[in-house]
C-alpha cells in the first residue's frame, strides 16, 4: 500500500514529536575538525543556495531575504570555526566535536 505524501492529522497525532540524531560524534585532529565543520556548513550553504534558484525559478521576483540572510550566516559562522581551530592547526591538540541534530515536529 502506498503512503500518502500528505499525512492525515491523525497520523500526525501518533507520530513521535522529538528525534535526535547523532551527526557526528567523535575527537578530531584540527585538520579533520575543520574538514568536518566545513563541509557541514557548505552543505547547509549549498542547500540554501539550491533552495533560492528554486523559488526563483518559480518566480523570477520571489523573497529570498531568508535563503540570503542564512547564507550570509553561515558563512560567517564558517569563518568564526576556522578562526577557532586556526590556533590549534599544527599541534597535537584534539578537537572533541558532539553533533546533534534535534528533530521536532510542530
Amino acid at each position: 500500500m502506498e503512503q500518502s505524501l500528505n499525512p492525515s492529522n491523525d497520523a500526525i497525532a501518533n507520530l513521535e514529536h522529538n528525534q535526535s540524531i547523532q551527526l557526528v560524534d567523535g575527537t578530531f585532529t584540527p585538520s579533520e575538525a575543520a574538514d568536518v565543520i566545513t563541509a557541514l556548513i557548505d552543505q547547509k550553504i549549498n542547500f540554501h543556495k539550491l533552495q533560492r534558484i528554486s523559488w526563483c525559478e518559480k518566480n523570477e521576483k520571489a523573497e529570498t531575504t531568508y535563503a540570503d540572510n542564512r547564507i550570509a550566516e553561515l558563512m560567517r559562522e564558517k569563518e568564526i570555526a576556522k578562526s577557532f581551530l586556526q590556533p590549534v592547526r599544527g599541534t597535537n591538540a584534539k578537537i572533541r566535536i558532539d553533533g546533534i541534530l534535534k528533530i521536532t515536529v510542530e
